[in-house]
């Protein structure tokens, strides 16, 4: 390791995230929203310190920490969410992204006026303008949320729903609705799926878990199965490595192929990296940096799956730069990305 990466990293393990290693006294104590629609429903598992690993041209050149710990990973779960997806495409099982997700889901979730019109791209883009309890949860806990405030306490007021594919905002009731949605496409557990389709293909540990609620039982084809969450805003939720999760990153850097052979299609992941028409900052549930004003540091191209606390898989694809860094603050992200993209461009 270079001095310049070993400064990088040094930076990151120094800049560790303001949240407690307790997790779930965390939750409980109301970072997101106060009680009771605070209240924890999946698992959780408390902490560990700052880890991460870095990697350029698919070589390991960095890493800190203890990177081959399983922690809760929030968000991140959404961008696998959209992976998912991109197999049940692959699969046949999705041939049409603006078709109605209650034509081929028989949940009644989707059977109101308000959500009958939903669409597959609108789940995936953040745009659904969902309304409902699921799983106990209410779109309007997040409905109004601000991530720029996030943990702050302030929420705006619960504003007027908008038509389907009208609005964007970032809630995790709605994608748990994606998540529901998917589950009746595979019709089995979204966790075999994934381990299946893409774990074992890339050569990830066995360490890692996705979970959904207490409340999350589906019934489908006669069993009851787990419906996973899009996060772990109330529990749940995946809990993976960052070595784990720096395979997916290099999954999806390489446009979905690992050692010559074909995981997903690279057309999807083009348009996962796509924005969408109403946040040029998001595609299919990836965080972009369109106009590089969302990571001034890093370049235009850069892609992220990002989770509270400070999670983020970060790829920059034209550089082979593929970086995990676990319990960052996020006030820091982009000064560490500056500082490795300086390093490794030596």
């Amino acid at each position: 390791m270079t001095a310049e990466l070993k400064a990088a990293t040094d930076f990151a393990a120094a800049h560790e995230t303001p949240w407690p290693r307790d997790i779930l006294a965390h939750l409980e104590g109301g970072y997101f929203e106060g009680p009771p629609d605070n209240a924890v429903i999946g698992p959780t598992a408390p902490r560990g310190g700052p880890n991460g690993v870095i990697y350029q041209h698919g070589k390991r050149v960095a890493e800190w920490g203890d990177p081959a710990r399983a922690d809760m990973t929030f968000s991140v779960a959404k961008s696998y969410l959209a992976m998912l997806a991109g197999l049940a495409v692959q699969d046949g099982l999705l041939p049409d992204l603006d078709a109605r997700v209650s034509d081929r889901v028989p949940h009644q979730a989707f059977a109101t006026a308000q959500n009958a019109p939903i669409t597959w791209r609108h789940l995936l883009t953040n745009t659904s303008e969902f309304e409902g309890t699921l799983f106990g949860k209410s779109d309007l806990i997040d409905r109004g949320r601000n991530l720029g405030v996030e943990g702050q306490g302030k929420k705006r007021s619960p504003r007027p729903m908008q038509p389907p594919g009208s609005y964007w905002e970032y809630n995790d009731v709605r994608v748990n609705a994606l998540a529901l949605a998917l589950l009746h496409l595979f019709r089995r557990p979204l966790p075999e799926v994934w381990a299946e389709r893409i774990m074992a293909p890339i050569g990830a540990s066995t360490d890692w878990q996705w979970r959904g609620y207490s409340t999350s039982q589906v019934e489908i084809d006669g069993r009851m199965i787990e419906s996973v969450s899009g996060g772990g805003h109330w529990g749940g939720g995946i809990i993976i490595s960052a070595e784990d999760q720096a395979k997916i990153g290099l999954l999806v850097a390489a446009d979905g192929e690992w050692n010559g052979k074909r995981i997903l299609s690279k057309e999807w992941l083009d348009l996962c990296r796509t924005p969408c028409a109403l946040n040029p900052h998001y595609g299919f549930l990836f965080w972009l940096n369109t106009g590089r004003t969302k990571w001034p540091a890093a370049s235009e191209g850069a892609v992220c799956f990002s989770g509270a606390g400070g999670n983020t898989t970060w790829m920059e694809p034209a550089e082979g730069i593929v970086a995990v860094s676990r319990w960052l603050d996020p006030a820091h992200l982009n000064a560490f990305m500056g500082m490795v993209r300086e390093a490794l461009a030596k």
